[in-house]
């Protein structure tokens, strides 16, 4: 009969094809895609430093939202025991014009103003007219559907924390009142270069503090408080102008 011999034949033909070697060939990948072992070492070293780079960022995150609310929120045992931790973090550029439980919303109007000086020919003083720092801002922010955080805050909140670093004097006892004395003499000093001709190596401030009226049933109740006009002392700062 012929089916054997075709049986055979068939056998014969699969023993001929039969790869050699002692087990089965490993498939390829599907897309010629590597195996773990297989990957170059710059590959692994940048997702490593992605890796770890994504954690810090996580953590520093982290960390500054903990402290930011240790900044504003009640006084508790943790934010006393590390208030120096807490505020050399959060002074000065994170500081917090609010409290998390009790807002403090601004009760008067402060207008800022500034004035230049420099050493004329003969050792003359010479001063110049006042610059209003805070119609600036004012006229920054007014008509202006997006307004700069610059103009609204910048030199109210350099104003409130020179007060809260000096009190009721002029006098710089700490190292955070006379960094804040230079903040304050900086941001009036650029200003004022920026936007006046001539040259001045001296500086002086004028704050005129003005009530804000209440309003309803409360406005005729009690005496209206006066304003109040602080004049701060002649700063040097570096020559401005040309």
């Amino acid at each position: 009969m012929a089916v054997p011999t075709r049986i055979e034949s068939a056998e014969a033909e699969a023993e001929e094809f039969q790869p050699s070697g002692s087990g089965p060939a490993t498939p390829e990948p599907p897309g010629g895609a590597r195996t773990p072992e297989n990957v170059p070492t710059g590959v692994l070293a940048l997702r490593v430093g992605l890796w770890a780079t994504v954690i810090l960022c996580v953590a520093a995150t982290l960390v500054h939202v903990f402290l930011v609310f240790l900044h504003v929120a009640p006084a508790n045992n943790v934010s006393k025991k590390f208030s120096p931790q807490i505020n050399a973090w959060v002074f000065p550029f994170f500081e917090q014009n609010w409290r998390l439980f009790a807002p403090e919303p601004e009760s008067v109007n402060r207008q800022i103003l500034v004035r230049t000086a420099r050493t004329g020919p003969g050792g003359s003083f010479q001063v110049s007219t006042w610059f209003d720092l805070t119609a600036l801002d004012h006229a920054a922010v007014e008509h202006q559907p997006f307004p700069s955080h610059t103009a609204q805050n910048l030199l109210r909140r350099a104003w409130s924390s020179y007060v809260d670093s000096h009190g009721g004097d002029d006098k710089a006892r700490t190292e955070r009142a006379l960094m804040m004395q230079k903040y304050l003499t900086g941001i009036a000093a650029d200003r004022v270069a920026a936007h006046r001709s001539g040259s001045f190596d001296f500086v002086q401030i004028r704050v005129v503090t003005r009530p804000i009226p209440a309003s309803g049933s409360a406005a005729g109740s009690g005496a209206r408080k006066p304003s109040e006009n602080r004049l701060l002392p002649w700063w040097k700062v570096p020559t401005h102008g040309k």
